[in-house]
């Protein structure tokens, strides 16, 4: 009997963990990379955010995430000294985020017109550079990658019916790698459907 009552009480415990939904959006935004000893670096960005919440309710959720960002930026310099120079920069972001959301967005279910979320994670971030230089004919390219923690926090707001929301996200991430450690901050706008 004590085992009958284990098995219930256990089913109630971990019946929110298995009422899971899946929830992504995309979006655009601005990346800033800042590494010690070099001009920061801003960025245009594209982003896709799938999550899954893993549990939830009619006002809250936790969710597991992997916010894909991709982003491109470059510039072109005329001298008639130095002659032609340019940079072209391509970086990816992909961190593996657990959130807490509260209100609009949290889950399909809520109704809620405003709301909220904070998570952590771990994330890995790769990015190449190629300065082009016209004046010395030659292209010099370099690349580089780097992982470490990271955590976003934003609010969301719901427009329309069935509980589409936009979204406002900050995130940062702290390169850990010995060979590239740098600061990664992130400013996004996204619509979730």
């Amino acid at each position: 009997m004590k085992k009958m009552y284990f098995f219930v009480l256990l089913c109630i415990v971990t019946a929110p963990v298995f009422s899971q939904s899946f929830m992504h959006g995309v979006g655009t935004g601005i990346f800033v990379e800042k590494s010690k000893g070099y001009d920061p670096i801003a960025t245009a960005i594209l982003t896709y955010s799938p999550r899954v919440n893993v549990t939830q309710s009619d006002f809250m959720s936790l969710s597991v995430g992997i916010p894909l960002t991709l982003g491109l930026s470059g510039n072109y310099q005329s001298s008639s000294y130095y002659g032609e120079e340019g940079s072209l920069n391509f970086m990816a972001n992909l961190p593996l985020m657990v959130n807490v959301n509260l209100g609009a967005g949290s889950s399909k279910e809520c109704e809620d017109r405003l709301g909220f979320f904070l998570g952590a994670g771990f994330g890995y971030h790769f990015g190449t550079q190629t300065y082009i230089d016209n004046y010395n004919e030659e292209s010099v390219s370099k690349s580089g990658s780097t992982y470490g923690p990271a955590g976003n926090i934003g609010f969301r707001f719901a427009v329309g019916s069935h509980q589409k929301n936009i979204e406002a996200r900050l995130s940062y991430m702290k390169g850990i790698k010995e060979e590239y450690k740098t600061d990664i901050y992130g400013l996004a706008a996204l619509f979730n459907f």
